[in-house]
């Protein structure tokens, strides 16, 4: 396969591992991160925490690969570097399947704004990208070499590329707003401007194939949509990771906290509903062949030339044209609750179920947090509803004004990936293929946001202004 073509793009984001960084270990944490992400959560404490917080450009990420389907084949691409579908299953009916979500925090910056309604407000840039894509095997085949379908020559092959999924990044420069709405209940928004790195979207919905033989030629014939803000790889260069505008959009979140008399947390979320309006550059092609298939009589065409000239059916008759892409909006509830054996030993246990809202995804996790002082230890078994069972495992040291936080959403995937990658060894492992890592620094400094009466200076001290919410909601001014 020439690399110089964008086939792996077209047919398979496949070999891309899906991605995803909900990091529900650091939710109702009160960290940065729990900030930034569930926008009702408080992030200052009364009397030891200090105004402004930030992480300083240090890093807070979360990665997480996996891909479901073919996992032995994949499984030597990734630890051995080879790609060898020799032996890979032809003419079923199995679809594979790979999702990709990431979320990388570059700057934060946070402000205890007012006591009164516990009044933050804070500023983010983020990096994010979102995918998705179901594949065949017949896609990894062609991929591999066209010679693996001699031994089916001139059988018809129906479905053979009908591959659907997108992927796509963009810049996130965000703005959160949180109080208290009375002493239990709480609102917090977040509103976003983005800026649109990449976006690929392909959805065949009908294919033909036949691999010919001696005496008849090759056919293949393709039905769909393909939108994309570039083609060829020599059209992204490091200036497109630059935040420009070109493809601007927007996007909020809204979320809610509720903590009973009894001590039971309820929290609610819809993350990240927009759009990208990507330029008047974009690639846009409605491509339908199946009443004149690609024929290809040449018995001595290279496999690469018939992987180009297939990869041409949906990319040959592009138009330029600008269009709207959604962002991978998101539902999430939570209820906890927290328990205290012997201090400073408590146990807070929570259920957390995500979902999509616009994309196949979501997740049911159980987190299980063990702190002692200022250390926790949280394990998270979750369900991905694509099919998939995790054990994530996540450390967190946090004070007042510090906090660090190491974490796997997948961590007997990630130790038997990474001794498989060292070990160069494609038998280490089973299962799907996986490995997750994330991490995080924040940190507090300024004033100390102290009680009223402990000081004689406080944010937001003779500050007559109302509560957002209660404006919105009609409640009263007074506190």
């Amino acid at each position: 396969m020439s690399k110089k073509h964008f086939a792996l793009t077209l047919f398979c984001c496949c070999l891309s591992p899906f991605v995803w960084a909900q990091q529900y270990g650091l939710f109702n944490t009160r960290t940065l991160f729990d900030g930034f992400e569930n926008p009702a959560q408080k992030t200052f404490v009364l009397d030891s925490s200090r105004k402004f917080a930030s992480n300083f450009l240090l890093p807070n990420l979360g990665l997480n690969i996996a891909n479901k389907g073919n996992s032995d084949f994949i499984r030597r691409l990734i630890n051995e570097g080879k790609y060898n579908m020799k032996d890979l299953p032809l003419r079923g009916t199995e679809i594979n399947a790979a999702y990709q979500n990431s979320n990388i925090y570059l700057l934060t910056f946070r402000i205890f704004q007012s006591y009164k309604f516990q009044k933050e407000m804070g500023f983010a840039w983020q990096i994010r990208t979102d995918g998705h894509i179901n594949y065949t095997n017949e896609t990894l085949a062609m991929l591999d070499d066209y010679k693996r379908f001699q031994p089916y020559e001139n059988e018809d092959f129906t479905n053979a590329f009908n591959n659907k999924g997108y992927a796509q990044s963009y810049h996130q420069f965000s703005f959160t707003y949180r109080e208290n709405y009375n002493k239990r209940l709480a609102f917090g928004a977040k509103v976003s401007l983005l800026s649109g790195i990449t976006y690929n979207k392909l959805n065949v919905v009908e294919s033909y194939f036949n691999p010919g033989s001696a005496s008849v030629p090759l056919r293949a014939a393709l039905s769909g949509t393909y939108k994309a803000s570039f083609i060829e790889r020599e059209e992204i260069s490091r200036k497109d990771a630059i935040p420009t505008f070109k493809n601007p959009g927007l996007s909020f979140s809204l979320g809610t906290s509720y903590t009973s008399k009894s001590g039971v947390f309820l929290m609610a979320n819809l993350k990240d509903m927009g759009f990208i309006k990507w330029a008047k550059s974009s690639y846009y092609n409605k491509f339908n062949n199946l009443n004149d298939p690609l024929i290809i009589d040449d018995p001595q065409a290279s496999a690469s030339s018939i992987e180009r000239q297939i990869t041409r059916i949906a990319t040959g008759n592009e138009t330029h044209k600008s269009f709207l892409s959604p962002t991978n909006a998101k539902v999430d509830f939570m209820i906890s609750k927290a328990f205290s054996f012997s201090y400073p030993f408590s146990y807070t246990p929570g259920l957390i179920v995500s979902k999509n809202l616009f994309y196949k995804g979501g997740d049911a996790a159980f987190v299980n947090k063990f702190k002692y002082n200022g250390i926790a230890l949280s394990a998270i078994p979750t369900y991905n509803f694509n099919g998939l069972f995790l054990m994530g495992l996540q450390g967190l040291y946090q004070t007042p004004n510090f906090e660090v936080f190491l974490g796997s959403d997948n961590l007997f995937k990630t130790v038997t990936q990474v001794n498989g990658i060292i070990q160069q060894d494609r038998t280490i492992g089973s299962g799907y293929n996986g490995a997750s890592f994330y991490m995080g620094i924040g940190i507090k400094f300024g004033n100390t946001v102290n009680h009223p009466q402990n000081s004689s200076y406080m944010p937001g001290i003779g500050d007559e202004g109302s509560s957002f919410f209660k404006r919105i909601f009609g409640g009263s001014k007074k506190k």
